[in-house]
């Protein structure tokens, strides 16, 4: 038979106070912005991409690289912006998007 500690009655109603949490400190109230900084740059690039495996590897590179390569965005904002303006005025234009507009004039 096991030995068993005998409580007393005092100790007993200390046992069924809650116990305070363990860092001392009170709980932080949820903020949406806070758990998206604390998921960082990993969903950042992971949700740049929709594919399985890009989603994968983008989420592999920004939990790796971090915000380090982030002055990338000012080269390639630039550029992504311009092809959009590019796309949208030949679309307003020839009434087709870029992908029909190359099929017409460079036929096999």
């Amino acid at each position: 038979m096991a030995h068993r500690k005998h409580t007393s009655p005092k100790n007993q109603k200390m046992a069924d106070q809650p116990k305070p949490p363990l860092s001392g400190q009170r709980r932080k109230p949820f903020r949406f912005r806070d758990f998206l900084r604390t998921l960082g740059p990993g969903l950042i690039t992971g949700a740049s991409d929709d594919d399985p495996s890009g989603i994968g590897t983008y989420s592999q590179a920004g939990a790796q690289l971090g915000y380090g390569i982030g002055w990338t965005m000012l080269l390639t904002f630039p550029l992504m912006a311009a092809i959009q303006e590019i796309s949208a005025r030949v679309g307003r234009v020839t009434g087709h998007g870029i992908a029909g507009n190359v099929c017409r004039h460079y036929s096999m």
